[in-house]
């Protein structure tokens, strides 16, 4: 089929898309998407093409994440689309704003069995902020800039819209690409005796904490949260691990967490991260800013008289309210000093931890050798995937830019990070860190990376076992009731080179710095297979 002149509901969508400032794409392609590539053609619109649906969803999250900006995802229908779902959820919970576009069975088709039917959008509102098919073509440019409107919207995080066959191929007769407003949200704003009741309750309170959540994790966020922990004087701790307040990223904030007799919540969901409030003080204050009303209604059914406020503002808006109207600081340095300390806590004798130089490493082996190339670039990326040694990386590495998995608690996203890292952030130097286990997620997108020349270093922390499950059998069903969680000891660095990439093996420590400075410096994908220790995820206590 060749293009004709007149203008399809694909040219509209891939105009829309360039007028929000995409140039790139992560997609994999498929039946009835192709007529979009042959749009994005005459739009410069680039694309990512990926191995698996899914870790288009990933690629697209984590650009997301390292730039403030939304991202896009493409998949193919039916299954295709299908398979892009677990990573959908991920982003929604990381708070990452990106959009979702997939093909659909033609939409004159429907109810009629059309080839990979599929009930797409109702699938996607689980998961997504809002999901919706497209029906007639002069809507597709409309679609894409109320997609990236609601991305950003309130809590940023992901958008799905199904765009049918037909409707790609159909002439739109109209439907221009809205003005440059429909693609911005409004700013829900944190009123201004809500932020004062908010300051003059943490004058009042004699071990203020706030807490902030996935949107401080990075870019104009985290410099939000330093702000506001300067002009309050109050702890301000971002939370956005799955293990909540048990993060060793945090060290030993659960301690210190429990002393605080208010809890001021900026943005970050009161849920499992907090023990649903059992982490907390059980006679504390709370005061809650959200801008989601059923997260303000569970802390008022979750904490009774204790939510002494509930507010409903945009959070990044919210913490500059209460930046602007904050007076010197008056909280109790020692309980700021106390609260510091126990974020920053870490055990005296892992300064000196080894396997030593004859035994597989010890994880924090590793994170010596990582967190010195860190140290050595003001842009470096750190990637740090699930499991038992992305724990102990959490709780020992640090860098400018972070991904982790994020509360949803997803494992195997590391390499379609690192791929998109990569891309987004070329210069700058790239770490990821994984275990074996979410290794065999997305292996081949070592074949994208080849391809796209995407330069960073994965390291793989291979102890031939899912160690998360083995930890759990161990501890709870013993040695004689182990099952299921053994892997062979891969050569995962021999599958990259395979793959079109680069590759090396790490037996001892004194080999991991020199390996690690290598593959930086031959600016290719690399994997690098390390021999590691088995040892459980650390929890960070000072007592």
């Amino acid at each position: 089929m060749q293009k004709s002149d007149s203008v399809r509901g694909a040219d509209r969508a891939a105009q829309a898309l360039r007028a929000a400032g995409i140039e790139t794409v992560f997609a994999m392609s498929g039946n009835q998407i192709m007529v979009l590539f042959d749009a994005f053609l005459d739009e410069q619109i680039g694309v990512v093409h990926i191995r698996h649906e899914a870790a288009a969803v990933h690629m697209a999250e984590a650009r997301a994440q390292l730039t403030g900006d939304v991202a896009v995802a493409l998949v193919p229908a039916g299954p295709g689309f299908a398979n892009a779902l677990s990573a959908l959820y991920s982003a929604r919970m990381s708070e990452s704003p990106m959009v979702l576009l997939s093909g659909h069975a033609p939409v004159a088709r429907i109810g009629q069995g059309a080839f990979q039917e599929m009930p797409q959008a109702d699938m996607a509102a689980h998961l997504a902020k809002a999901s919706w098919t497209v029906e007639k073509a002069e809507d597709a440019a409309p679609a894409i800039a109320e997609a990236m409107r609601i991305a950003r919207a309130d809590r940023p995080g992901p958008v799905h819209v199904a765009l049918p066959f037909d409707i790609l191929c159909a002439e739109a007769d109209g439907g221009a690409v809205p003005a440059a407003d429909a693609f911005t949200p409004d700013q829900n704003d944190l009123a201004d005796a809500d932020a004062q009741n908010t300051l003059d309750a943490i004058a009042a309170a004699a071990r203020p904490l706030i807490l902030v959540g996935p949107t401080f994790a990075r870019g104009k966020g985290a410099e939000a949260a330093k702000r506001l922990e300067v002009a309050t004087g109050v702890p301000v701790v971002c939370s956005e691990s799955p293990r909540g307040t048990n993060d060793p990223c945090l060290g030993a904030f659960a301690e210190a967490l429990q002393d605080a007799d208010l809890v001021v919540s900026v943005g970050k969901r009161l849920d499992f991260t907090v023990q649903l409030g059992a982490a907390m003080a059980a006679d504390g204050s709370v005061i809650h800013i959200d801008p989601e009303q059923l997260e303000l209604d569970r802390s008022g059914a979750l904490f009774g008289s204790r939510l002494t406020l509930a507010a409903k503002a945009d959070a990044l808006p919210a913490a500059e309210r209460l930046i602007a109207l904050a007076n010197a600081p008056a909280v109790d340095a020692d309980w700021s000093a106390n609260v510091k300390d126990a974020v920053t806590h870490r055990p005296a004798e892992w300064a000196t931890l080894s396997a030593g130089s004859d035994n597989p490493l010890h994880p924090i082996d590793v994170c010596r050798a990582v967190q010195a190339k860190l140290d050595e670039s003001p842009d470096a990326v750190l990637i740090i995937d699930g499991g038992e040694f992305g724990q102990w990386a959490q709780a020992c590495l640090h860098a400018p830019n972070r991904i982790i998995n994020g509360p949803g608690g997803a494992i195997g996203a590391g390499i379609p990070f690192s791929v998109a890292a990569g891309l987004t952030k070329p210069g700058a130097p790239v770490i990821a860190l994984m275990g074996d286990g979410s290794m065999g997620f997305h292996l081949s997108e070592f074949d994208t990376a080849a391809r796209t020349n995407s330069p960073f270093v994965l390291i793989v922390g291979n102890d031939a076992k899912w160690n998360a499950e083995f930890q759990i059998q161990l501890r709870d069903f013993g040695p004689q009731r182990m099952m299921g969680c053994e892997l062979n000891a891969t050569r995962y660095d021999q599958a990259a080179v395979a793959l079109g990439c680069e590759g090396g093996l790490v037996t001892r420590a004194d080999e991991m710095a020199p390996a690690l400075d290598k593959a930086l410096k031959s600016g290719r994908p690399t994997c690098l297979n390390v021999s590691l220790e088995s040892h459980p995820a650390p929890t960070v206590r000072r007592a």
